[in-house]
């Protein structure tokens, strides 16, 4: 027995509506769910990320439906995005006119190719091609 996939990523923001704004905006996601707290996103194939507000779930939640246990985190950390290889051209034009720099660009033993770069909290974003894991 072992679980289907990863169904939530969360980041910890500093400023949530300006990193709303980066994940639609420039990464194209679509906003399902927001509070002052946190705010969940579309982010493909039935994946969600989650933006929380640095701090703010640090000390847990009860909900009329349970309790959800507190989490938090600090720095930046790493969430890659699958893309098309046929979709790099856009990506780095689309990038580029958000003034958002690619930090490295990549091609992996397995043919796959991976753009790196910065949201505005610094973390590491990844757009991944196919190729990069045995997996993808």
């Amino acid at each position: 027995m072992r679980p289907r996939r990863v169904l939530e990523t969360a980041l910890y923001v500093d400023d949530l509506e300006r990193a709303a704004a980066f994940y639609t905006g420039v990464m194209g996601l679509r906003a399902m769910f927001g509070t002052d707290r946190l705010v969940a996103l579309d982010a493909g194939e039935g994946t969600v990320l989650l933006l929380f507000r640095r701090g703010l779930t640090a000390e847990g939640l009860r909900t009329d439906g349970g309790w959800l246990p507190p989490h938090d985190g600090s720095g930046p950390v790493h969430v890659a995005f699958a893309i098309d290889r046929e979709a790099l051209p856009a990506w780095r034009t689309r990038l580029s006119e958000s003034g958002v720099a690619i930090e490295s660009e990549l091609t992996w033993p397995r043919g796959g190719v991976s753009l790196y770069f910065r949201d505005p909290d610094g973390h590491s974003l990844e757009l991944a091609t196919p190729g990069v894991w045995q997996v993808y």
